[in-house]
């Protein structure tokens, strides 16, 4: 029987597909299906100090929006104040008492500070790992792409002295030189990172004029940069690497695993597909290991990095791109 076992940060799963962050995580009767179909760990919902800042600020509003119109007003209501991160530190300790696979907190900060009190606070709910997502949006043309890695880096290093709990990294893949990023945030102590995050997009209705909401999920093929990173990366870092975005199947868990990947992360075509969409990629995997005669993922993965390609080192590079140029016309003829 060819086992699917593997480990991210140090944490056993049965199975190197994880149920990564999504809203799916409010219900959790979906994260125990998620674990009955398979699932080796799953990544709650994010923790975002910048939704818990605006409900607070809409909470100060609501309860204060009388006190000009009676001036007992501001007497005769009892004291209350918003509870911050309560309810989703509430939520999370219930998921991590309910499943028996690892789950990993998630956490969307703003500043310094609350990078390490709610690292602090989620890793306090017994859960077995956190993953940091980093995003920075270019808003400022004054801070430098160098500041923001510095400020990210330290951040990082903060929360590894503040937490006892494995914590990896969730990227963007908008970062200049990501190798070198990835490589500082490895020496900074990070014991895996996850490449890479989809983020919403801004979005406008030209009839209306108006800005509006938009639901990306990530289609088909979304995968191949996670791909090529995964195996440019595989054994230049001892952080161990999680690819995410645009795994949809048990043939694109193959092919991140064969770069180098110790894991993926779906979201997308769970919602698409739903939760049966886990057991069947690990089906398809088992069936294509039991083909090649593998027991173990340990067996191939990183067999197609960059650093086991002796017949082509290039292959992750610019040349494969001048290669595609060079034969697009039989490419296009279907040869």
């Amino acid at each position: 029987m060819n086992e699917l076992k593997t480990t991210f940060m140090g944490i056993r799963m049965e199975s190197p597909v994880i149920l990564g962050a999504a809203n799916l995580a409010n219900y959790i009767e979906n994260l125990k299906q998620a674990e009955e179909c398979g699932a080796g760990a799953v990544v709650y919902k994010s923790l975002f100090e910048e939704q818990i800042q605006l409900e607070s600020f809409q909470l100060d509003e609501k309860l204060n929006e009388f006190n000009d119109l009676h001036a007992e007003m501001v007497q005769i209501h009892p004291h209350i104040e918003h509870a911050g991160p309560e309810e989703h530190l509430f939520n999370l300790r219930t998921v991590k008492e309910s499943l028996s696979i690892p789950v990993i907190a998630s956490l969307n900060a703003v500043s310094g500070n609350t990078w390490v009190n709610y690292a602090k606070l989620l890793s306090e709910t017994g859960v077995d790992g956190l993953e940091l997502n980093f995003y920075q949006i270019p808003v400022n043309s004054g801070k430098s792409a160098a500041e923001i890695e510095d400020e990210q880096v330290n951040i990082l290093r903060e929360v590894k002295k503040a937490v006892s709990i494995p914590v990896c990294v969730k990227l963007s893949p908008d970062y200049t030189n990501i190798l070198n990023f990835v490589s500082r945030l490895d020496k900074a102590g990070a014991d895996g990172v996850v490449l890479f995050n989809s983020f919403f997009q801004p979005d406008i209705d030209i009839n209306s004029e108006k800005h509006i909401k938009t639901f990306q999920l990530s289609n088909e093929g979304d995968y191949k940069k996670s791909l090529r990173y995964a195996g440019l990366l595989y054994k230049n870092i001892d952080a161990d690497i999680c690819s995410s975005l645009g795994v949809h199947t048990g043939e694109d868990a193959l092919k991140l695993l064969l770069s180098g990947s110790s894991c993926v992360q779906v979201v997308s075509s769970v919602y698409k597909n739903g939760m049966s969409q886990l057991e069947i990629i690990n089906r398809d995997m088992r069936e294509w290991m039991q083909r090649k005669n593998y027991k173990s993922i340990e067996e191939f993965r990183g067999k197609l990095s960059k650093n086991n390609l002796s017949g082509n080192p290039f292959i992750y590079k610019r040349a494969q791109y001048v290669d595609l140029l060079l034969n697009s016309d039989q490419i296009f003829a279907g040869t």
